[in-house]
């Protein structure tokens, strides 16, 4: 009825937070729609916070003595999960409508015409958004925008360009990331001028040795830069990046700040080439590099920064989704030696908690009642959260589904892993290295001690008539979108794949179906309009 019932965050597309009570706070949003609106109607747009209003934030923090902000983007997400509404009304977050989404789909509807409700309805939108007849006028608009940008109170790293007619967007379906309907053009980075001071180097999750420049802090794309990625030794040496180089630096996307090139690189007197170091920085052991790589990598499991990523990653929400266990806790948690590994989570109590910094009895409840939950996560969150390299969330929902348990993937071979449509050789061996390790081992067994969920529920289906076949979509079916097809295939107990083999049972084909049609032609493989493919599963 246009009143504002939930305000959330888009979360991992499947789960995000309710934020409602800090959205209230947003002056842009208002409480009741204007005009005349459907019974419900979801708003989706972004938060945001304007150049001028996030220095005079940070002004005011550094006054106060607190630490200031990195960039607006990053103030913006943390000012909206904030527990304190009061708090949120004191940022200058601002707010922009970008769609609209009903109960009831109207195939005629464009994005253009939801543009002109959005603003019916009373809400804050963009005032630029341009309907282009083709893709010489769409260029015209990118160029246009890339020399007005600069002019916005705002920060923008792009151009995004959308399919007008809303009905074709679930024919033309999504892949695991992103819609294929929209597309973002990034416009070139902006770039920098500055000095590197020092070279240190960072340890990731899996022991990745990343150098990274200490810069004079410099001003990019709105916010202070002090710090910058080198990548490797190898990009060290190819752009000979020494200490004492001015340099050019610009963001990768407008976040990743980067070094791009070295200033007059044959004056006088620089300092000598950088020589990367054979043993890890922050535990000692010796560095190693894998053939056909080009990081340098510590494998000792028990390195102080590894075991707290490794821990971080096993909580973020795509994982084991523990509420509190951020960078802080964790960083407190070892060092105080009540944990060495993600196993050790489930033995903390209470007791433990309280006396960290910054908790008391009712957030130190919270995290404990978050590990606990964490046991009701599902086998295929439970294998991201272990840290397997190479085994992210789509590859891990692989696994859980081919192998059911963690007995049958432990014991799995070379061969049976590659049986698995999304797994290479790179993937299986990395499997079989991290379920070859005994400490790896010792430490999954405790949690399935703790009770996680190491197998994978039975799916209900709805027939058996495609159980063990593969399934390869192309083209634009009549009805149905892709997510739909896919929905079906597995309703059915079949498994879609990405690419035609001689593995493939059938292909389900489209309009303007393309090469997946021409090989499963060439292969012998059955091919399926739509039609026959609804017959075939009823």
């Amino acid at each position: 009825n246009g009143e504002l019932v939930l305000g959330a965050t888009r979360g991992d597309g499947q789960k995000g937070d309710d934020i409602t009570r800090n959205v209230r706070t947003i002056r842009d949003i208002p409480l009741k729609l204007k005009g005349n609106y459907p019974e419900v109607v979801e708003v989706r747009g972004e938060a945001f916070m304007e150049r001028e209003a996030f220095a005079r934030l940070n002004q005011k923090r550094e006054e106060e003595g607190l630490s200031t902000f990195a960039n607006p983007r990053n103030s913006t997400a943390g000012s909206l999960k904030m527990q304190d509404p009061k708090a949120v009304s004191q940022r200058p977050i601002r707010f922009f409508a970008f769609d609209l989404l009903f109960d009831e789909e109207d195939i005629s509807i464009t994005q253009d015409k939801i543009n002109e409700l959005i603003k019916e309805y009373g809400l804050p939108a963009n005032e630029f958004p341009k309907v282009c007849k083709s893709i010489s006028e769409v260029h015209e608009v990118i160029k246009e925008w890339d020399e007005l940008r600069h002019t916005l109170p705002y920060e923008t790293d792009g151009v995004v360009i959308k399919i007008n007619q809303t009905h074709l967007r679930d024919q033309l379906g999504s892949t695991s990331k992103f819609p294929r309907w929209a597309i973002a053009y990034k416009f070139e980075a902006e770039q920098a001028t500055t000095v590197i001071n020092d070279i240190t180097l960072q340890v990731g999750r899996l022991g990745t040795i990343t150098p990274v420049a200490e810069l004079e802090p410099v001003l990019l794309a709105g916010t202070t830069v002090k710090r910058a990625s080198l990548h490797n030794e190898d990009e060290i040496h190819r752009k000979d990046i020494r200490i004492g180089d001015t340099v050019v630096v610009e963001k990768a996307g407008e976040i990743i700040p980067q070094v791009v090139s070295v200033i007059n690189p044959d004056r006088k007197n620089r300092a000598p080439q950088y020589e990367f170091p054979k043993t890890c920085p922050a535990c000692d052991a010796k560095l190693i590099k894998y053939e056909g790589e080009v990081a340098w990598r510590c494998i000792n499991p028990e390195c102080p920064p590894q075991v707290r990523i490794k821990i971080e990653h096993f909580a973020v929400r795509d994982a084991l989704d523990i509420e509190g266990l951020g960078e802080s806790v964790v960083d407190q948690l070892v060092s105080e030696k009540l944990i060495s590994n993600y196993g050790d989570l489930y033995d903390l109590t209470i007791d433990h908690i309280i006396p960290l910094e910054r908790m008391a009895e009712k957030s130190a409840q919270n995290l404990i009642n978050g590990i606990a939950s964490s046991k009701n996560q599902p086998f295929e969150k439970v294998l991201y959260a272990l840290g397997i390299r190479f085994v992210g969330k789509t590859v891990a929902k692989d696994l859980a589904e081919a192998f059911k348990n963690l007995d049958n993937l432990r014991s799995a071979d070379e061969e049976a892993l590659l049986a698995v449509d999304s797994i290479g050789p790179r993937i299986a061996e990395s499997v079989i290295d991290f379920f070859s390790n005994e400490v790896n081992n010792k430490i999954v067994d405790r949690l399935k001690e703790a009770g996680l969920q190491f197998e994978a529920k039975e799916k209900e289906l709805a027939s058996r008539v495609l159980e063990g076949k593969k399934i390869v979509m192309t083209g634009t079916l009549p009805t149905l979108s892709r997510n739909e097809a896919k929905e079906l295939i597995e309703k059915h107990g079949g498994k879609t794949a990405s690419s035609v083999s001689k593995n493939t049972d059938f292909v389900l084909a489209g309009e303007s179906a393309g090469s997946k049609l021409t090989k499963a032609q060439d292969l012998g493989v059955e091919i399926l309009d739509e039609d026959a493919f609804l017959n075939l599963i009823n």
